[in-house]
């Protein structure tokens, strides 16, 4: 990978991290579905008109955006929301990782490698450790780190879709599937929210919007999304996507950092413990245990 593209490979990495601060400050003045909604509605308009429709079948499409857009965001925002920490929801948001791999086994019949057994089983213990942390009160909210898991879940189920995509005669580039898909949940972000909120909250806070929840929908709706996943799509159609996929295990390390500089935010020993844990899995996920196959060759 050049130089050039190794930079622009972390300022997405970036980008990504600081999404989770963004989405916290957003959430100050504005109700968590009604923001995804927004966000969305920013992200499919105007983008429609100049980006090509993807030539897929419509049930792909939709059971796409109904998962990694609307249920990952809906369970990510409400999280968040409800007190889950942004630097710790940038981590365990990773577990899709680890959904993706049993549910690929259930539907595409992939069979799991040890490595991969040895990685889920690491990161389960450090969701553990952090359920732990939730229930003896040190600042997690039990609601928002199941929220979170089931944030992960949909995005896991998201990526199952997005592999049948891919798998299409007609394989869509990467911008149109995420502007087309965007259309689908911006409907049921507004139904939810009216459902949920009261169509009085939602107005309240439509007409008391301020600088701060504009600049954090600009962020999400075109720096996160349209010029993250666009540099990141190009990244993957240039080079292997071993080269580039695992950049993002760098994805929470920012968050976490981003949350505890600009927020404040700390982590307790076992939080921290569970953490590495998680981490520590998602790189035997990944990588296997290069290190320790390097330490034997050169011993």
């Amino acid at each position: 990978m050049s130089r050039k593209d190794g930079l622009l490979a972390l300022l997405v990495v970036v980008v990504w991290g600081l999404n989770f601060v963004v989405i916290k400050v957003g959430l100050h003045n504005m109700p968590p579905l009604m923001l995804a909604g927004l966000r969305f509605l920013l992200v499919a308009f105007p983008a429609i008109f100049f980006v090509a429709r993807p030539k897929i079948p419509l049930p792909l499409l939709l059971g796409y955006g109904l998962t990694i857009s609307f249920g990952q965001f809906a369970f990510l925002f409400c999280a968040i929301k409800f007190g889950m920490p942004a630097g710790l929801a940038s981590l365990v948001l990773q577990a899709q990782a680890f959904f993706t791999i049993v549910l690929g086994a259930f539907a595409f019949g992939e069979r799991l490698q040890g490595k991969q057994v040895a990685g889920i089983a690491l990161a389960v213990f450090g969701v553990l450790l952090l359920i732990e942390a939730s229930l003896n009160g040190q600042h997690i909210a039990m609601l928002g780190f199941m929220l979170t898991l089931a944030a992960a879940f949909c995005w896991a189920c998201g990526n199952i879709f997005n592999k049948k995509i891919m798998q299409h005669a007609t394989r869509p580039a990467v911008m149109s599937l995420v502007v087309w898909s965007a259309l689908i949940p911006i409907i049921p972000f507004f139904l939810a929210s009216l459902i949920l909120d009261g169509s009085a909250q939602i107005v309240q806070s439509l007409i008391a919007i301020d600088m701060t929840t504009i600049l954090s929908l600009v962020y999400l709706a075109f720096v996160a999304t349209i010029v993250g996943y666009g540099i990141w799509g190009t990244l993957l159609g240039r080079y292997e996507t071993w080269r580039v996929a695992p950049l993002s295990l760098l994805v929470p390390v920012v968050g976490l950092a981003s949350a505890a500089v600009l927020l404040n935010e700390t982590l307790t020993g076992l939080q921290f413990l569970g953490a590495v844990l998680i981490m520590a899995g998602l790189y035997i996920n990944v990588f296997g245990f290069r290190l320790r196959k390097a330490a034997q060759v050169r011993g």
